[in-house]
């Protein structure tokens, strides 16, 4: 006790309190807030009392009640039944104990309980518009699982959380069909519940999950909900970028190397089993398990059936343009993504008219003047990509739209004027992009382009020296892999010589560089190949059986300076680096100086920062 408490004799606040004295406050202060059971003192006389006597002491009581209280499932079924009594009565003024009505932990309970919690959540909801959003976002929340929660594995719950999961829905399905002006709240809830994209990967996932089962029994959501999807998937993929990615990899791949030099797989019990493979990156692999669910989710809705219904098949067909529709508003003017963009790469793979509508869209917007040039150069990119990873896209749609695009390129130079001095890139984009492409996807399929005298007559039929020649001089815009590659395959083939042309730019470059004393950037297209290669382990199962990877033409033979470069392209970034991240062999491991001639040729074809060419 301190001096002046003692002389003053005031008791000090720092006097010890026996256990005792502790429980008997504790056991005060309860009785004091709360009674005994909810049959003395029930939620019917709480609201009889504020209505006729205007005392909601008792409501506030009954309130605290029911958020502290553990409540059996006997005396929640009474609760219940006690509130759908006088649910008419449960105006807004009754807010607080009706958000403590919805609120009770009820999933887990008795059949009972939970037929009793549904009765009367519909009813107040029903009865009252004004608690629409609250009982919606107490169902939404449930979608939400916990950071510790090990009940999910891969987006998959186990089979309990499943079953209260499906009765979380089943009320939600009942409200969405009892109050039809209920379904904007749902959506407004499910957008504001989504969770940060630094969330555990279970956790997004799981949530992922029960999205895409409110679109199997609710289609009517079907496109703003897949839009909301792919925009949150999109800020996933932005924030794990593919040099991110590829360094947590090679850590992980030199890791474990060292594990193998201490002890060989056949040591380890269950060698035989196929182990789960995750992405080091963790939002990387947030994206990976997400993308996983998705490419599922869209095989059950867009994949065609044997012996299928008319109706089903239309269905099939109406669910696919409404993706395509997406893809036009979300994907395509987005910027740098890496992986998202695939989901319209798989859906095109289960039917040939679901590809051919997917390049003709792409076409229609290249062509359209009244288009902005971003959106124009971005869909000649996802053209000249698709056109060359795809394999299930046939050899005459690569020549039919290669036709198109050299028919609008040549058009476009007919109708310029050959001695303007407005050949800028900026002037003409949507030109130099057309002609990107056209160079691309050219050397890209040198192969099939080149394998018979047929298929070398249609590219003469072409006039790819007027194209590369003409006064634009679009070579000196494209990306100097892509011009290289291209320029080789015409000389090959005696198409075209079109070193001349990348000579006559690169003394051009260097006259440039010393006329100011000092290295100024370069001119250089900005480029985005939205297909380049599949970096995510797991859902990558869906992609590889229809990717095609680059190989090197029989009759190319890189040389030395060509083979000691490898260069990186970031979309937005027309800087070359000296980085190697293209398609990598089965070891990753291995030195880049202890490669053959071949296999660093085929290494260099990877996303990069080029579309893998050499230099």
């Amino acid at each position: 006790m301190s001096v002046y408490t003692t002389k003053t004799g005031i008791t000090s606040i720092l006097k010890p309190v026996s256990t005792a004295d502790r429980e008997r406050a504790k056991t005060a202060a309860l009785n004091k807030v709360r009674f005994a059971t909810p049959k003395e003192k029930g939620l019917i006389a709480s609201v009889n009392a504020a209505l006729n006597k205007n005392d909601f002491n008792t409501v506030k009581e009954f309130t605290f009640f029911l958020r502290e209280a553990q409540l059996s499932d006997d005396e929640v079924v009474t609760i219940m039944q006690d509130a759908r009594k006088i649910v008419h009565d449960l105006t807004s003024q009754f807010a607080n104990v009706v958000e403590a009505l919805l609120s009770l932990s009820w999933k887990k309970r008795s059949k009972e309980a939970v037929q009793a919690y549904i009765e009367f959540s519909i009813d107040v909801i029903v009865a009252h518009n004004t608690y629409i959003h609250m009982g919606v976002q107490n169902l939404i929340v449930n979608w939400i699982p916990g950071d510790q929660d090990a009940d999910w594995i891969l987006g998959c719950p186990s089979e309990s959380v499943r079953e209260e999961l499906e009765i979380v829905h089943a009320l939600l399905n009942r409200i969405l069909t009892a109050v039809p002006m209920a379904m904007d709240v749902v959506f407004d809830a499910i957008a504001a519940k989504f969770p940060y994209f630094k969330r555990p990967a279970h956790v997004t996932a799981g949530f992922l999950y029960n999205v895409l089962r409110l679109i199997e029994y609710k289609p009517v959501f079907e496109e703003v909900l897949l839009q909301l999807v792919l925009q949150k998937l999109l800020v996933l993929d932005v924030n794990a970028p593919r040099d991110e990615i590829d360094l947590d990899e090679e850590t992980d791949d030199e890791d474990q190397m060292d594990e193998d030099h201490m002890f060989h797989m056949e040591d380890l019990p269950n060698a035989g089993s196929k182990p789960v493979q995750c992405m080091k990156h963790p939002i990387a692999q947030t994206l990976d398990i997400c993308l996983m669910r998705l490419y599922k989710f869209l095989e059950n809705k867009c994949r065609p059936v044997r012996d299928s219904t008319e109706e089903d098949r239309c269905s099939k067909n109406r669910f696919f343009k409404m993706l395509l529709n997406i893809f036009e508003n979300v994907l395509l003017p987005s910027h740098n993504t890496h992986h998202v963009q695939f989901v319209i790469f798989h859906v095109c793979s289960f039917k040939q008219p679901y590809a051919e509508s997917f390049l003709y869209t792409l076409l229609q917007k290249v062509q359209n003047p009244n288009m902005s040039a971003v959106i124009r150069h971005a869909a000649v990119g996802y053209m000249a990509s698709f056109l060359a990873r795809a394999k299930y896209v046939p050899l005459n749609t690569i020549t039919s739209y290669l036709k198109e695009l050299c028919k609008w390129a040549h058009t476009y130079i007919d109708d310029s004027d050959e001695y303007s001095q407005n050949c800028t890139l900026k002037a003409n984009i949507v030109f130099f992009s057309v002609c990107q492409a056209i160079f691309y996807l050219i050397a890209f399929r040198a192969r099939d382009l080149t394998a018979s005298p047929k298929n070398l007559l249609f590219l003469q039929s072409l006039q790819l020296s007027r194209l590369a020649m003409c006064h634009f001089n679009p070579l000196r815009y494209c990306l100097q892999p892509v011009a290289t590659a291209f320029a080789g395959v015409m000389r090959t083939h005696q198409l075209a010589y079109c070193h001349t042309v990348l000579e006559r730019n690169a003394r051009r470059k260097l006259a440039t560089v010393y006329g100011y004393d000092k290295a100024l950037p370069e001119e250089t297209l900005e480029t985005f190949f939205p297909f380049d290669p599949y970096l995510l382990k797991l859902s990558n199962e869906f992609i590889e059986p229809n990717y095609l990877v680059y190989k090197v033409h029989e009759l190319e033979e890189p040389s030395e300076s060509t083979v000691s470069q490898v260069l990186r392209r970031k979309r937005g970034d027309s800087e070359m680096q000296e980085i190697d991240d293209f398609i990598l062999p089965s070891d990753k491991r291995q030195k880049l100086s202890e490669l053959s001639k071949s296999q660093e040729f085929d290494r260099q074809f990877h996303y990069g920062t080029s579309p893998g060419f050499n230099v």
